[in-house]
């Protein structure tokens, strides 16, 4: 099955708000509003990230699965931080959690009809096994 239109926009907007979050991610705590002055540690949550990032510009369907799972994780630190941190850290968390969203939507957007078409073949040899038989 071959992409459509759509479905490539789907795929562009979950790259590049990957590449969002990761940029994101990366001056949150090491500049923007870190949880010790000078730098976090916590800027090391990129790195799961940056090994979407092949598969995602490649539109791998394995990775877009996995990695729409782990956007997952940061979607929920963005609304814990969102809800619990004040000032800068709080609207940061908010567009985190903004971030991982549209990759998730995006992501799943992109591969629910390959997994549709999928599904559909595996039933047709499926049935077509059953009638061969003389199911």
């Amino acid at each position: 099955m071959s992409a459509t239109p759509a479905n490539g926009a789907s795929a562009r907007i979950a790259f590049f708000s990957l590449i969002a979050l990761i940029a994101l991610s990366l001056a949150w705590e090491l500049w923007l509003a870190p949880l010790r002055p000078g730098g976090s540690a916590l800027a090391l949550k990129a790195i799961p990230l940056a090994f979407a990032l092949r598969g995602t510009f490649r539109r791998n369907l394995y990775t877009l699965q996995w990695a729409s799972m782990l956007v997952l994780l940061y979607f929920a630190e963005g609304i814990v931080r969102g809800m619990t941190d004040g000032g800068l850290s709080a609207r940061l968390g908010w567009i985190e959690a903004l971030l991982a969203l549209v990759y998730f939507v995006c992501a799943v957007a992109f591969v629910a009809p390959f997994k549709r078409a999928a599904r559909a073949a595996k039933r047709q040899g499926t049935g077509a096994a059953a009638d061969q038989n003389g199911l």
